[in-house]
């Protein structure tokens, strides 16, 4: 018994070393994170020095890019925000005709209200507030004013689109000081909980059409696609980062985050991944990078704000943030591990050493990001 006690005494004691900072590991400064930021970001950006359209996959590495810029202030990185932001005539989808605008899935210029096309005001905006001119922000307040304005509510259908919209809506409140942002971010997300979340998994389908019992694993479980919930983690994340303290709705989302968060940390495979269906690794087997690095970020987020228990969520981070600057990343600088463009795991499909994209590269700068900021407490 004796032996029991000083195992479990030893445990603790090891846990709560890792756990009390990430400043304790001696073997990761933050130093050497801000050097895998810089080998990242400028592979990333020597490989694309072309700015592409402003849809979802470009504007979530631009997330990363303008998180990258806050942390390093590097200059290049402002500039090439700003380029793509200019290419893009500070719009997402182009069409002037209201009566034409649609919000199901779509990439031609009348999807105006698609969350795919909406997420490029995240950048838009983060960069009028470094150098305020009506113009970085005129098409999204003409774009979501006009969204708010109608009595639809459904805009987000899908979980990824909560990472697209939900943050613009608390960037342009705090930047217009309207509260219908506010307002509407809480009646779109009802929705979307309406349709998505599953309470008793505490995580959420990636749309109606993956709802169980409707849809199954290949074992027949329910099937929660990681990068969608990933979106989810990460995108409440940046919403609690700038909603007001006082917002009547602050609680709510605290506690859907912390609830998520929970789910996810169960989830997670020795290794420090997390396979592409979250609750039956047997589905789509091996590492998957994206997902990964939104539940780094997110998770990461929630423990230096204190919102999660280091004791009990860090150790998570160090298995995760191990697995993606050893495995993911390559020694060129490159991201590997990211599941192409979808909305579910796919049995059989090949994702390794070289598949990557632009969005795996956005989360992994988020989550390199806020563990610099762990490792600087």
């Amino acid at each position: 018994m004796k032996n029991l006690y000083v195992t479990l005494f030893s445990v603790f004691l090891l846990g709560g070393m890792v756990c009390a900072s990430c400043a304790d590991k001696k073997t990761d400064s933050s130093e050497e994170v801000i050097e895998i930021i810089h080998k990242v970001n400028g592979y990333w950006q020597t490989n694309h020095p072309e700015h592409g359209r402003s849809f979802w996959d470009n504007a979530a590495y631009h997330t990363g890019n303008m998180e990258a810029y806050f942390l390093t202030e590097k200059s290049e990185y402002l500039e090439y925000s700003k380029g793509w932001s200019e290419h893009n005539q500070w719009k997402g989808a182009k069409s002037d005709d209201k009566t034409s605008w649609k919000y199901s899935y779509g990439e031609s210029d009348d999807y105006v209200l698609f969350g795919d096309y909406q997420i490029c005001f995240q950048t838009y905006a983060d960069l009028y507030n470094l150098e305020p001119d009506t113009q970085k922000i005129a098409r999204a307040r003409e774009v979501m004013e006009y969204q708010m304005s109608t009595p639809n509510h459904d805009y987000w259908w899908w979980a990824d689109g909560l990472y697209m919209v939900m943050p613009v809506m608390t960037k342009m409140y705090n930047i217009t000081k309207n509260p219908l942002y506010l307002e509407k971010l809480h009646e779109y997300l009802t929705y979307a909980d309406s349709i998505m979340y599953d309470e008793e998994a505490g995580l959420y389908y990636r749309d109606g059409k993956y709802v169980y019992p409707k849809h199954k694993s290949v074992n027949g479980k329910k099937d929660f696609w990681a990068r969608g919930d990933g979106w989810v983690l990460a995108g409440l994340a940046k919403v609690l980062k700038e909603l007001p303290e006082t917002d009547k709705y602050r609680k709510e989302y605290t506690d859907r985050f912390c609830t998520l968060a929970k789910s996810v940390a169960a989830c997670q495979q020795q290794e420090g991944y997390w396979t592409r269906s979250m609750l039956d690794p047997e589905h789509a087997p091996g590492p998957e990078t994206s997902g990964t690095a939104f539940f780094a970020y997110g998770l990461q987020w929630g423990i230096n704000n204190g919102l999660l228990n280091s004791e009990q969520y860090q150790p998570v981070v160090e298995k995760a943030w191990k697995y993606l600057s050893t495995v993911a990343l390559q020694p060129d600088g490159k991201i590997g591990y990211v599941q192409p463009i979808g909305e579910k795991a796919i049995p059989g499909q090949v994702v390794d050493a070289n598949s990557t994209s632009n969005f795996g590269v956005g989360a992994f700068l988020l989550a390199a990001c806020e563990r610099v900021r762990c490792l600087n407490k």
